[in-house]
């Protein structure tokens, strides 16, 4: 009897340990992942107040009421690129769910790492980020819509829409970007040093969490994504790019305008607060 109870026992003891170690392992990445979203929306928040230090009041109105490059920004951004994922999932012959992520991405509204590169190549900081919270906010009707437009054969697909996402997005952008416009109206002589701080945040930040995410998913990230889906990744940003510059001079905008559009119809800007996973969202 004793020789039948042990390795019960021993069994037992041993998935217990088993169970422990998964569930201390669990929460281990739970909590640096809680960590790194809370680091990312600090950094988010200091970053965009550094971008509103650098619009004025006056250009904000003349954009709103003569609203010729938002409509072009708006366009491009529901209109180009959902038409651009669409046919790339076509053309390469993505799998049901590599299509829907990129269809996800291309219906997606606007984020924040175009303000980023908009101001480091001196474009129109005010259009920038006039044309982020426009899209932003038409993102919780239009981000639906086009995925029942481009995904008849999908079922439920609403439920991916990050509606908590976009909103938590577009308070991020409007806050921190009224504080920036604030403290450049009431003391501009603080301006060029917050922007500079801001800058510097964020480029450090980048660092830290880039070398951070390729210690802990680096080996990950290439077991998951297949030749045609690297491509496919790689045109998006080119396309968009390159009818950014087609469109802003078809309409006879300066340098800073087609910069701003070139980055926003790019899509090289993408929320850390909304597309971070399937559940609260995916990643102008």
């Amino acid at each position: 009897m004793v020789v039948t109870i042990n390795p019960t026992i021993e069994f037992n003891f041993s998935s217990w340990n088993v169970n422990t170690t998964t569930t201390n392992g669990s929460a281990y990445s739970d909590s640096l992942d809680m960590v790194v979203r809370s680091a990312l929306i600090v950094i988010l928040f200091i970053t965009m107040v550094s971008l509103g230090c650098t619009m004025e009041i006056s250009k904000i109105k003349n954009h709103l009421t003569k609203p010729k490059g938002v409509a072009i920004a708006v366009g491009a951004q529901f209109g180009i690129m959902p038409l651009t994922a669409f046919c790339l999932a076509k053309l390469f012959q993505l799998g049901p769910m590599e299509t829907l992520a990129v269809l996800i991405c291309g219906c997606c509204p606007g984020g924040n790492l175009s303000n980023i590169f908009a101001l480091a190549l001196q474009g129109d900081m005010n259009l920038s980020v006039v044309m982020t919270t426009c899209s932003t906010a038409l993102g919780l009707g239009m981000m639906p819509l086009l995925l029942y437009l481009y995904s008849q054969g999908f079922s439920n697909l609403v439920q991916y829409v990050p509606f908590t996402g976009i909103t938590v997005a577009l308070i991020m952008i409007l806050v921190p970007c009224g504080i920036g416009v604030l403290i450049n109206y009431r003391v501009p002589q603080y301006s060029k040093i917050i922007i500079q701080v801001g800058l510097m945040v964020m480029l450090i930040s980048c660092v830290v969490i880039g070398v951070l995410a390729g210690i802990f998913d680096g080996g990950k990230l290439f077991t998951v994504l297949s030749p045609q889906l690297v491509a496919t990744a790689a045109l998006m940003p080119l396309i968009g790019f390159t009818c950014g510059y087609i469109l802003s001079t078809l309409f006879r905008m300066n340098a800073p305008y087609w910069q701003t559009y070139c980055f926003c119809g790019g899509r090289l800007s993408e929320h850390p607060t909304v597309f971070h996973n399937p559940e609260g969202g995916l990643p102008c």
